[in-house]
Parts: C-alpha cells; structure tokens; sequence
C-alpha cells in the first residue's frame, strides 16, 4: 500500500458532529454580528446568557468557530482592488514558495481546485500598479507556470461561511 503525503490536511472527522437548530441558530446570529452579548444571543435564540456561552465554548472546542475576526472594508483601508487569481502550476501546487507568498497582508485566501487550474488565490490591493508586482511576485515563484487574473468590479455579497442549511438542496433539489 502506498502513503501519500497529505501535507498535514487535517481529518475532520472530530468536527463532523451534527449541529442541531440552535447551534445553527446562533452560529447564524455570531455571523451576522460576532459582537453581541450572550445575554442578547441568548434573548435571540430562547436561552439564557450561560447557556449560550456554554454552547459557544462548545462550538469553538469542536471547531465550528475558529476565531472571530473584524471583516475590514478593502476601500476604507487602502486595498479597493479585490482580484482573484488562478495559478497554473508545474505538480503540486502547494509549494513553499507560493506558502510564502501567503505572508502578505494583500494575500486573503489561497485554494487548492479542481477544473483548469491548480490554485485559486484572493488578492486585495491599493491598485492595479500593487497588483502587477503582486503578480510579478508570483511569477518569479518556482514551479508557477501560468495565471489568470479576474479583478472583481464590484461585490454585491461578501461573507463568511454561513451556518444555515436550504433543505431544498439537502433534500437533492436544486434551485429551479
């Protein structure tokens, strides 16, 4: 039997524990507004504010909340230009020079995908000069072959991962 490196993906196997009404209700609730007390949650969500917070410690040590964050306005703080960029690499695409790349602050996310590229980066930058040598960064990377760049006009919806579930979709359905 062969081993393949996974590079450390961790299983989730721990955190595949079903959420029930509540939880989602109030994982909704955080992240829509992750500044709100336990005693509002919790008037929110038919609990008390200790109830809350015991289910809350809970989420976060089964890992459904990894951390709460203030999500920044890109114009308000320099960055207005928001691009996506997909990366043609030679093998894996995860290597320690693109992980390197990741260390700096215009750098939002980086993917792993399937379809015609190997990664999917989510940069934010001052401008389209900021982006270039971001671009010309990346290029320089060892094992990076080609990209495509789509810098985003405007954003219509921007947020984090939700916790509710549309049952039509669960249930095999689809959005007609």
């Amino acid at each position: 039997m062969v081993q393949k490196n996974t590079d450390n993906i961790p299983s989730n196997s721990t955190r595949d524990v079903a959420l029930d009404a509540i939880d989602r209700k109030i994982l909704g609730e955080l992240a829509n507004d992750a500044s709100q007390s336990f005693a509002s949650l919790g008037q929110t969500v038919g609990l008390s504010a200790p109830a809350v917070h015991e289910r809350v410690k809970r989420l976060r040590a089964r890992g459904a909340i990894r951390k709460t964050v203030a999500m920044l306005d890109g114009k308000s703080v320099g960055k207005g230009l928001l691009a996506f960029v997909h990366v043609d690499t030679t093998g894996w695409g995860k290597t320690p020079g693109i992980m390197e790349l990741a260390k700096l602050p215009e750098v939002e996310e980086i993917h792993s995908s399937t379809g015609d590229t190997c990664l999917i980066m989510k940069l934010r930058v001052s401008s389209s000069e900021a982006l270039e040598g971001l671009l010309s960064k990346l290029y320089d990377t060892d094992g990076v072959r080609s990209t495509r760049t789509y810098v985003a006009l405007s954003t219509h919806i921007e947020r984090g991962v939700q916790a509710g579930i549309s049952s039509e979709l669960e249930n095999g359905g689809g959005v007609r």
